[in-house]
C-alpha cells in the first residue's frame, strides 16, 4: 500500500510508527539473503529500489503539492534506520530524500513542477549529487569543474569522482564554478548548482567510469567534456549553490546517522541470537561478561547517538541551525556502530568471516561511514572551530 498522500494536512499526517510499519511491509520483502546475493554479483538493488518506490518511501520529503508525503527528515531518518535493521542498505533510496530538497527549495516553479511530480510517483529518478572532485576532496570551494553561460546554453567541464548512482538515476545536481570568488575571504562565493537531465544531453559530453570498492556500492567518475545543458539548467541564483548545498548535507547528515543507528540495532540483534544460541564450554557464550559487556556498553553508545540524531532532526524540521548537532549526530552513531560491527564479529568468532551468516558484509558495509559522507576529523574540526570558538585547525 503506498503511503504518499496528495491530501496530507496536520491532522491527517503520518506519525514516524505508521511510517515505519510502512517500510516493514517494505524490508521484509527482502531478507539478507536477497542483500548477500546483490553484494556477490555487485548488482544494483533495482528490486528493493522499485518496491520502496511503489510504497511512496521515497518521496517523504517531497511537498505534498508536488505528489509527496510533505514530511520531514525525522520520518525520512526512521525510513532509512528501518531499512538497515533489517539488513539492508538505505542509499538505494535515501539520495531521493535529501538531494531533491535542493531542488524543493530552491529550483524555479518550472523545474519544481516538471520533476519533482514524476520522481514522486516513481516515473523518474534524482538520486545523485555530483559534488566531490579527486583533487578538492572535502574542500568543496576548491572544486575546479566550471561551468560558463554560452548563449541559451551553460557548458560545463570537468572532473568528478564519489557521484553515488550516477549510471541509475535520469536526474543529477551538479556543484560547478561559475564565477571566482569575489572575496578573497569568501572562498565559496561563485558557486552553482544545476538540475542536469541524463536523458536529454549528448552522451558524448560526459563520460562515466564506475569505481569499484571494497562493498556493493555503485559509484562513479565523471568527466564532462563541453556538456551542454540549458540555460533554465541553473538552480536557484547564480553563485549561491554552496549555500544551498550546505542545508542539503545537514539533511544528508541527519540520514546517515539514521543508517548507522540501523546498522548498530542489526549487529546488536545479531550478537546477543548468537550470544545466547552458540554454547561453549558447557554454557552459552553470552554469560560471559568478555562478550556480554561489549555488546552491553556499544548498545549504551547507540542509544545516546540515537538521542542526538533525534535532536538534530527536529532542528532541521522546524528550520532552525542544526549544524553542530547534525554533524555531532553522525560522529557518534558512526563510531557507535562501527564499534558493534566489531563487537559482532568477535562475539561470532570464526564464523563472522562466513558469508552465509552476512556479518562480515554488514561489518563491510558499515566501515564507509567513517570517511563518508564526512570524515571524524572534519566534524570535531567544525565543532572545536564553530562551536567552542577554538582558533581554525585546518
Amino acid at each position: 500500500m503506498p503511503i504518499h498522500s496528495n491530501e496530507a494536512t496536520d491532522e491527517t499526517r503520518l506519525t514516524v510508527d505508521e511510517v515505519i510499519r510502512a517500510t516493514q511491509a517494505v524490508t521484509a520483502r527482502f531478507p539478507d539473503s536477497y542483500y548477500r546475493d546483490l553484494d556477490r554479483r555487485k548488482a544494483y538493488p533495482e528490486e528493493f529500489v522499485k518496491a520502496a518506490t511503489e510504497a511512496g518511501l521515497h518521496a517523504v520529503m517531497i511537498p505534498t503539492e508536488f505528489g509527496g508525503l510533505g514530511l520531514g527528515v525525522r520520518e525520512a531518518s526512521a525510513i532509512v534506520e528501518e531499512i538497515h535493521r533489517s539488513g539492508g542498505v538505505g542509499s538505494g533510496i535515501h539520495a531521493q530524500m535529501y538531494t531533491m530538497g535542493i531542488l524543493a527549495k530552491h529550483g524555479s516553479h518550472e523545474q519544481r513542477t516538471r520533476v519533482l511530480p514524476e520522481v514522486a510517483a516513481g516515473r523518474l529518478r534524482l538520486q545523485t549529487a555530483s559534488i566531490t572532485e579527486p583533487n578538492a576532496g572535502t574542500d568543496t570551494t576548491k572544486i575546479t569543474t566550471n561551468a560558463k553561460l554560452k548563449g541559451k546554453h551553460w557548458v560545463i567541464n570537468g572532473q568528478k569522482v564519489w557521484s553515488s548512482r550516477a549510471g541509475e538515476t535520469d536526474f543529477m545536481i551538479v556543484v560547478a564554478r561559475t564565477s571566482p570568488p569575489k572575496e578573497p575571504n569568501k572562498p565559496a562565493q561563485g558557486i552553482s548548482c544545476f538540475l542536469v537531465d541524463l536523458r536529454q544531453v549528448d552522451r558524448s559530453q560526459i563520460t562515466m567510469k564506475k569505481i569499484e570498492v571494497m562493498i556493493n556500492h555503485h559509484t562513479y567518475e565523471i568527466f564532462f567534456d563541453g556538456l551542454h545543458i540549458p540555460e533554465d539548467a541553473l538552480i536557484g541564483e547564480e553563485g549561491k549553490g554552496f549555500r544551498y548545498l550546505l542545508d542539503s548535507l545537514n539533511a544528508e547528515r541527519v540520514l546517515i546517522s539514521a543508517e548507522c543507528i540501523g546498522d548498530g540495532r542489526w549487529f546488536v540483534d545479531k550478537a546477543v541470537r548468537y550470544a545466547n544460541e552458540r554454547v561453549v564450554f558447557g554454557r552459552p557464550i553470552g554469560a560471559n561478561q568478555a562478550v556480554q559487556f561489549p555488546i552491553a556498553h556499544g548498545y549504551a553508545e547507540l542509544e545516546a547517538a540515537n538521542l542526538m540524531r533525534w535532536r538534530a532532526a527536529e532542528l532541521y524540521d522546524r528550520g532552525e541551525k542544526c549544524g553542530a548537532e547534525a554533524n555531532m549526530a553522525k560522529l557518534l552513531s558512526s563510531e557507535a556502530s562501527w564499534k558493534l560491527a566489531n563487537v559482532a564479529m568477535q562475539t561470532f568468532g570464526g564464523f563472522s568471516m562466513a558469508v552465509e551468516y552476512d556479518v562480515e558484509r554488514k561489518f563491510r558495509e558499515n566501515r564507509v561511514f567513517q570517511v563518508a559522507p564526512i570524515s571524524p576529523n572534519m566534524v570535531l574540526n567544525y565543532i572545536g572551530q564553530h562551536v567552542l570558538g577554538m582558533p581554525r585547525s585546518y
